[in-house]
């Protein structure tokens, strides 16, 4: 989003209902609906009849102020008037589930006796803040014969040699590592197959979700997602960064099978953003204090656990008379509709009359790769995002 952009937040209450009679101010606390430009119900057989609309909702407190409302939105889908102001109109299905990377480790190449290194780099916003260029850290482990046949050193122990990568990984563990950081605190590893085709799988597992105490500003929520690179060679563990691999030094190949993402319209990011935008709606008490207390002013509307498809207007002023010459910048406004999921159709299908069709090509991802393995048997069912 630009700068110097207002914008106005309205939540939609779970169990919302949109109003069919009255205006702005027959608004019950929390409730959403859409005006015409003169202040009547909106619906989508009437809203391209007028020049332009609002969208409002009510307040619990309403001393010294009225509804929350926008200011006029003119989309000009067809009508009286083609005056259009708005710049962008667009959709964020939301995604509450962010899947987790899986990178595969095939085609083991190694000699008996070998020195096999495995090196992890991981990143996410706060591993990144203790450690430059990720987190990077190595387990060593001689490749093993595999004990059978004529010559049984001509040939490496495959299952083998993942197991024994396995226990070193698995072995950081608290009281080992002196940074205190281990392994297992971001990664779970398996072996897949028990034969000369076997390969290791390494899933990131989810980041530690912190816990929202009475200060406001403490653990503000933020897009993040724990993502790696996987880098395994012959020889000791090197400190050199890892640009371009040796073609003579493969000894096996890491494939991405899928790639971590980032939650979208939780409970937790849209209360964030009630509190980003706060102060540019209130009409008095514009500001959050640290301690939940002193806010007695502000409202919150979010249901915790439910997941919101985000609507975004973007719009100029309707009346450019209304800016006189001055020494300022010209700001645009927009508008975040956050609609429950499963509750979108009757605000979409208003909008849309009134804007036309809404653009938004995210697809919320949330197949995983998933494996069950045996001594005997293993299962895998991969699915490969790019």
């Amino acid at each position: 989003m630009a700068d110097f952009s207002l914008t106005t937040l309205f939540v939609v209450p779970v169990g919302n209902t949109l109003p069919s009679t009255g205006s702005t101010q027959d608004l019950t606390a929390g409730q959403v609906g859409i005006f015409t430009s003169l202040y009547t119900v909106a619906n989508a057989g009437n809203i391209a009849d007028y020049p332009y609309f609002y969208v409002a909702q009510g307040r619990t407190n309403t001393y010294l102020q009225g509804s929350k409302r926008s200011d006029k939105i003119a989309g000009c889908p067809g009508g009286q008037s083609c005056k259009s102001n708005v710049t962008e109109w667009y959709k964020s299905i939301g995604c509450g589930t962010a899947v987790n990377q899986i990178t595969d480790v095939v085609n083991f190449n190694v000699k008996p006796g070998d020195i096999v290194t495995l090196t992890l780099r991981g990143f996410s916003n706060y591993l990144q803040t203790l450690y430059f260029n990720g987190w990077t850290k190595s387990v060593v482990v001689n490749a093993p014969c595999l004990a059978c046949g004529e010559n049984p050193c001509s040939d490496v122990d495959v299952p083998e040699l993942i197991d024994r990568l396995i226990y070193q990984l698995n072995l950081h563990a608290p009281g080992n590592a002196p940074e205190n950081i281990y392994f297992t605190q971001f990664y779970s590893f398996q072996r897949v197959g028990n034969d000369q085709n076997a390969f290791l799988r390494i899933t990131g597992k989810p980041l530690t979700v912190y816990g929202q105490p009475c200060d406001v500003a403490a653990d503000p929520w933020e897009y993040d997602r724990f993502y790696f690179r996987t880098f395994i060679y012959a020889g000791p563990a090197t400190t050199a960064d890892f640009i371009v691999a040796d073609p003579c030094n493969v000894i096996a190949e890491p494939i991405v099978r899928q790639r971590s993402s980032y939650p979208a319209g939780t409970s937790a990011e849209v209360q964030q953003l009630e509190k980003n935008f706060y102060s540019y709606q209130a009409g008095y008490l514009k500001h959050l204090y640290r301690m939940n207390g002193y806010n007695e002013n502000f409202e919150s509307w979010v249901s915790n656990g439910t997941v919101y498809d985000l609507y975004y207007i973007k719009f100029n002023e309707y009346d450019k008379s209304a800016y006189q010459w001055g020494d300022y910048i010209m700001e645009d406004s927009t508008v975040i509709l956050a609609v429950p999921q499963g509750a979108t159709s009757a605000i979409e299908a208003i909008l849309v009359a009134g804007l036309g069709p809404v653009a938004g090509d995210n697809v919320c991802v949330t197949t995983t790769s998933t494996t069950t393995s045996s001594t005997s048997t293993t299962t895998t069912t991969t699915t490969q995002i790019p």
